[in-house]
């Protein structure tokens, strides 16, 4: 128990030193979020203190479970975390879609306007949205394949509720304009600080696992798993180094300046995609694909040599952010050749994810949750081909700054990390709550379709959009000047903004219905409904001709 008056003690000195910040802060954005972070240690410390002299609490602190089972209460809330997490990003996903095409849903307020919105959409899928999926899904493939419970059960829980304190410091930083302006790392000083406690406790519990394995090997999902924990935190301590103002404000400049700013900004950027956005969604591959197809992976050999190639070529190619751009052209041509060298090792994970259902590909025609993996894996391919085609100078001369990016990132987001994540959720949800099966498999194929026609809509929009939008902005006249103005390409790309929101509807839709399916799941129900097979063949029932004698 004293364990737990410690951490409640400690919550408490949090909470006060928070309000003290509050009341000493120098702008309003930090005296509100100072305000959230002493309302959140106070619920905390209340939390704690229920906690004390309660005889079924352990004495870390955790509620006591059987040894022979594994510690999935954490994991459990994560499911939750994610789907919820999933609604908000998508919903201001469309939003944000809505007001390019429709200027006027910008409403006049400086709290509902695109620049503030789109940073909350980036930072609530990428990061709420796949950041909390990575840890549940973490910390299941982990205990499962070490056969070893969660270490430090009270410090996985601190990290799941401390990374959901750093989505709400970050989303509403956002809304009151508190912001680094620096692309996937928006979030100030004092969230950064935050959010590196959070990251280095998440570390602790997952090596923690590792070493109290009783399985000897390590399987290759929790290499990429741990690929993307360390880079990660190596990324975000670099990236945000800054000087604060004061201590008492929320406004802080980066310990860069001029082209060493931008190199470390997209040395960030491109391995945000890289480790947090493809290491860590691979590791959920690795084990929720071949689990669901109840095949081994195809060859455990080559998921090796993925892993490898992976870590030593992705940390280089972030220079192709910056083509034509004041960077040296050696380092910008460094990050092309490194750019294009990922295409092998990508494909490699691709076609061996794919090839882990060889024998088994009719699951495709039955199975919607396998049908969604394997769709992930497509995107996963495709989204690593053209990502190295874009990083040759000749092609970003015509797709850098255009819409054509935007249809490559949401591509790999919505087709691969979306699609995977939802097929682990689909997995992983009935096991959990010790359900037979999920509430409707029926839904997860109306989810599959929604999302399917919702990437097509979205993602081929924006290429289309993107390459005329490039090609109008170089068009030059017999005379040299310019043939169109902005405005008028502005105007050629309506009707591509409407087709695109169009999709990110669709989109949302299919996790709306995830979210019904899960929540019925959860709740212990079950859809009456026509099983997810085709009847076998009898060819009485084939409406076979009739004879007819020749005349």
């Amino acid at each position: 128990m004293d364990g737990i008056v410690m951490r409640a003690v400690a919550w408490l000195l949090v909470a006060f030193a928070a309000v003290g910040m509050s009341a000493c802060a120098i702008d309003q954005g930090f005296a509100i979020q100072m305000g959230i972070v002493a309302l959140a240690a106070f619920i905390a410390a209340f939390y704690a203190m229920r906690r004390v002299g309660n005889p079924a609490i352990a004495a870390d602190g955790s509620l006591p479970a059987p040894r022979d089972r594994y510690d999935d209460e954490v994991i459990r809330w994560g499911v939750i975390a994610t789907v919820f997490w999933a609604i908000v990003g998508l919903l201001v996903g469309v939003v944000i879609a809505s007001q390019l095409a429709f200027p006027l849903l910008n409403l006049h307020s400086e709290y509902t306007t695109f620049g503030r919105l789109r940073p909350l959409h980036t930072s609530a899928v990428i990061f709420a949205f796949g950041g909390n999926a990575l840890i549940a899904t973490s910390y299941y493939v982990v205990q499962r394949t070490c056969r070893a419970r969660l270490a430090f059960p009270w410090l996985a829980r601190f990290v799941f509720w401390g990374y959901q304190l750093f989505i709400v410091l970050a989303a509403t930083g956002y809304l009151l304009g508190i912001t680094e302006g620096r692309e996937y790392a928006e979030p100030e000083w004092y969230v950064d600080i935050w959010l590196t406690i959070v990251w280095v406790s998440y570390l602790a519990v997952y090596v923690g696992t590792i070493v109290r394995r009783s399985e000897p090997h390590i399987y290759v999902a929790n290499w990429f798993y741990l690929g993307f924990i360390i880079t990660v935190a190596m990324l975000h301590l670099v990236n945000n180094m800054t000087v604060p103002v004061s201590f008492f404000g929320s406004k802080s400049y980066s310990a860069f300046a001029g082209v060493q700013d931008a190199l470390t900004q997209w040395w960030y950027g491109h391995n945000a995609v890289g480790f947090f956005l493809t290491a860590g969604f691979l590791g959920m591959m690795y084990y929720f694909v071949p689990k669901q197809a109840e095949r081994p992976i195809y060859s455990y050999r080559l998921s090796i040599i993925h892993f490898w190639s992976l870590i030593f070529l992705y940390i280089w190619a972030g220079p192709h952010h910056l083509h034509y751009t004041a960077l040296p052209d050696w380092a910008q041509t460094l990050g092309e050749v490194f750019s294009v060298m990922l295409w092998m090792p990508s494909w490699g994970g691709m076609i061996n994810g794919l090839m882990t259902l060889n024998g088994a590909w009719d699951k495709i025609r039955t199975d919607p949750i396998i049908r969604m993996m394997v769709f992930a894996l497509a995107f996963y391919g495709m989204a690593t081909f053209e990502g190295p085609m874009m990083s040759i100078k000749e092609v970003n001369s015509l797709s850098h700054y255009t819409d054509w990016t935007i249809g490559h990132v949401h591509s790999a987001a919505l087709g691969w990390n979306g699609m995977i994540t939802f097929g682990a959720l689909y997995y992983m949800t009935p096991r959990l709550w010790g359900r037979t099966r999920l509430y409707s498999l029926r839904m997860v194929n109306w989810h599959f379709w929604c999302a399917t026609l919702g990437i097509v809509l979205y993602a081929s929009s924006m290429w289309v959009a993107g390459i005329m939008q490039g090609l109008m902005w170089r068009e030059y006249g017999s005379d040299g000047y310019l043939v169109y103005s902005f405005a008028e390409v502005v105007q050629a790309m309506h009707p591509y903004y409407l087709i695109r929101t169009t999709g990110g509807l669709l989109y949302l839709t299919g996790a709306l219905i995830m979210a019904w399916n899960i929540w019925m799941t959860i709740a212990g129900k079950l859809r009456d409904e026509a099983p997810m097979s085709s009847p076998a063949f009898d060819p009485a029932r084939d409406r076979p001709l009739q004879h007819v004698p020749a005349e």
